[in-house]
């Protein structure tokens, strides 16, 4: 089925642009523009034209038959605060479908090869900690801390995809896509911070893909912790967690003080006397906004999307007709499949 009011409604809100933005650059009325973007009508081809003038998508993306798990405009699993702003995660999660729409429209002409796979748990029957344990058996992880997380995902077809959002208060999104889910990170968060976010997105794709439930976020966080920490592993080290030993767990298994400490407290280890004590510490050094310790973990760079774009250079094809490929019209935003050469720096709001 080709849904060509909802590829509109998600570049429109990608690219920050309100309802009348759209009616104002296309010379139409905004009853047209409803009924276009609602599917009641189908645009003829000169407004096509202007769409993706506007937009920045090809008119072949626009007219698509897209197979997506869900619905194109559907809400993405997202890890935000619950002060983000409407207008943030609105706009955050039209990029992710945009992507994951651009991903789908590329990937079902250069098809992937993968060694893994993103396997899909019932939360009812499978607990989140079993789940973890089950996708590191399949995945053939060694036994102890995970080391490149990213790459793990990407060798299951998981586009991982770095972005600023222009805000601290959303950390990732995630999104299934046709075979293969995308999943959307805040370029300016630590990188502990991104591996927890990593691991807590895997979580929702392989336990909510099809199976809501009102403890989504808890289940997906039980999942990261196992994922990332697991259980049997972990616990003998989890004794005087003072704060130079949860710098050493930090740099160990690639998660912050904090993450490590909470993991503690839902073992049992560390009482809830002791958590608030904790925290109370963290507090005190500042610690808990901004956490010593960054250079211990390692960075991590997604590397699916850039290959991807390299692999249709190799066969020839300009930087133009890549971009063509993941339906958008201009080279400067092929972005991830083709890599920005210039990286601008910018002042992000932490507020």
């Amino acid at each position: 089925m080709n849904d060509i009011g909802d590829v509109i409604v998600a570049a429109r809100l990608a690219r920050g642009l309100k309802h009348l933005d759209l009616v104002d650059a296309l010379g139409v009325s905004q009853g047209a523009l409803s009924r276009y973007e609602n599917n009641l009508r189908t645009p003829d081809d000169a407004i096509l034209g202007k769409l993706g003038t506007v937009l920045g998508v090809t008119v072949p993306f626009m007219r698509h038959s897209f197979r997506l798990q869900g619905a194109l405009a559907a809400d993405a699993h997202m890890r935000r605060r619950k002060s983000t702003k409407a207008s943030q995660w609105r706009t955050a999660e039209a990029r992710l479908n945009l992507l994951r729409m651009r991903s789908a429209f590329l990937f079902e002409r250069l098809p992937m090869t993968v060694d893994n796979y993103v396997p899909t748990f019932d939360p009812g029957e499978t607990q989140p900690a079993s789940a973890a344990r089950l996708v590191r058996a399949q995945w053939r992880m060694p036994i102890g801390p995970v080391r490149d997380l990213t790459r793990w995902m990407e060798s299951a077809g998981v586009l991982v995809v770095e972005e600023d959002m222009g805000t601290q208060r959303i950390d990732g999104l995630s999104q299934w896509a046709a075979d293969y889910p995308v999943v959307m990170l805040n370029s300016s968060l630590s990188p502990d911070r991104k591996r927890l976010t990593l691991a807590h997105e895997l979580g929702h794709l392989v336990l909510h893909n099809t199976f809501v439930d009102e403890d989504l976020e808890q289940q997906a966080n039980d999942f990261a912790a196992e994922l990332l920490m697991p259980e049997h592993v972990i616990a003998p080290a989890l004794r005087s967690l003072t704060m130079g030993r949860l710098l050493e767990l930090k740099g160990e298994y690639g998660v912050s003080m904090q993450a490590v400490f909470e993991r503690a407290f839902r073992m049992g280890r560390v009482s809830r006397d002791e958590r608030t004590k904790f925290y109370r510490a963290m507090n005190a050094r500042g610690w808990k906004v901004e956490e010593p310790g960054a250079e211990r973990v390692a960075l991590e760079r997604p590397r699916l999307a850039r290959l991807a774009g390299e692999r249709l250079r190799e066969a020839g094809l300009s930087d133009s007709e890549i971009a063509e490929l993941t339906g958008v019209t201009d080279v400067a935003h092929a972005s991830p499949f083709i890599e920005r050469t210039q990286r601008h720096l910018r002042t992000v709001d932490r507020s």
